[in-house]
Formats: structure tokens, sequence, C-alpha cells
């Protein structure tokens, strides 16, 4: 599996390095603070990692230990770059160094860790993911906790036992490139799918669509499938 994520990874990263560059320039020129935020995380056979992700927040801001959307600390870039997932895109460099998959159990911060302490024994068996079976089903994590006042007493009551047993159920299974496969092609289609979404919204609720909406949509589900194909191929190849 270490080979399919690093030929994945190659493949994807001329790509990755001209978005990454872009994000990197904009999130300087937007607010004071460091490029990248480096969030302390819980890997494999317990080992702690540094994930790397692009701040997407305030430097300096204080509050909860998870995030949100309309969250009052993302800066106005941050909060585009949340929504659209692109924040992610340095973990590549997680997964090239080997701390990541692409597709595994989401890692997760030491405190909810310890709150499933015998379920992550087990989970922390296999490497954590960029993406994977919780990460998926729970897309709209942001928006589920947006108005939520506790959301660490919510996240760790009605969320986090759900994507553990999701987690858990991965962790035991056999190794499938076949299934790692369709993980990063779902996750790849999550922009296209809530640009639809909302273009759908609007239609619905006869508003106004944002200028470019449709453009954008075409834009996003052209590169994307282009990227699964390209991806399929090089996968299939001998």
């Amino acid at each position: 599996m270490r080979g399919l994520d690093l030929a994945l990874t190659t493949l994807f990263m001329p790509f990755a390095l001209l978005v990454g560059l872009t994000v990197a320039v904009a999130v300087f020129l937007d607010s004071p603070g460091s490029v990248f935020y480096r969030s302390p995380r819980v890997g494999r056979d317990g080992r702690l990692f540094a994930m790397l992700k692009f701040r997407t927040m305030r430097t300096g801001a204080a509050g909860p230990a998870l995030s949100a959307a309309r969250d009052e600390r993302y800066t106005p870039l941050g909060r585009w770059l949340a929504t659209w997932r692109l924040d992610e895109l340095p973990q590549l460099w997680n997964v090239l160094r080997g701390q990541m998959r692409l597709v595994g159990p989401r890692p997760e911060l030491a405190q909810f860790v310890n709150a499933f302490s015998e379920e992550y024994d087990r989970i922390l068996r296999v490497p954590p993911g960029l993406t994977g079976p919780s990460q998926l089903a729970y897309a709209e994590e942001g928006r589920m906790l947006a108005d939520v006042a506790d959301r660490e007493g919510v996240y760790l009551a009605s969320i986090l036992p759900i994507k553990v047993q999701i987690d858990l159920r991965y962790a035991q299974a056999a190794p499938s490139v076949i299934g790692d496969l369709a993980f990063v092609a779902r996750t790849l289609l999550l922009p296209a799918q809530r640009v639809a979404g909302r273009a759908w919204s609007y239609a619905v609720t006869r508003r106004p669509a944002p200028e470019g909406l449709g453009a954008s949509m075409l834009l996003i589900t052209s590169v994307l499938a282009l990227l699964l194909v390209f991806t399929l191929q090089a996968a299939a190849s001998p």
C-alpha cells in the first residue's frame, strides 16, 4: 500500500505544487503569520507527529480545539480554504514522509484519542490517512458544529463515537487497493458535489446565483474528472 501512496502522490505532485504555491503566496499576503500550521496529532502506534495544514486562522487566535463553519477565528482567505479543503494540501508531505497514508483513519488530537483509548489502540495499528471513510462520512462536520456552543462536548458525545466505529472497521478490514482508490476518487469529487449542491440550492430557492458559479462548477468538475482518469490509469498500469 505504501507503493500506491507514493505512486499517487507523485502523480498529483505537479498539480499540488502549482496550487500549493499559489495558496502559500495568498496566505502570506492575506494576514500576518506563518503560512503553515502544524497540528499535533496521534499517529500510528500512538506516536505524535505534526500534521501540516495551510494556516486558516488569525495568528494567536484562541478558542475551541475544533473549528466550524462561520468560525470567527478564520481569516477571509482561511474560511474559503477550509470550505474547499485546500488547507489540507500540505499533508501530502506527511504522506511522503510515511507519517500518513492517502487513505486511512483520520488522525485525531490526543485529547480525543484518550477519550476512546481502547478503540484507538486498535485503530492506530494502521497509519492515519489524509482521507478515508470517516472523513467522507462527516465531510460537512464544520457545518454541523457551526451553531453549537460546546463544540468539543457535542463532538465527543455525538460525532466521535460514530467516527471511531467507522475507523475501527476500516483498520480491522483487509487492505484493498480498489477500495482505497474509491475513497480517493470520492474525495476528489467532493468540491464538485458542493458546487452542484449550492447551484441546486440557488435554483430551488430562486435566488440569483453568485456570478461565475456555473463556470466554476464546470471548471472544478472537469479538473477533478481528469485527475480521476489519470489516477485510475496510473494505478492500472503495470
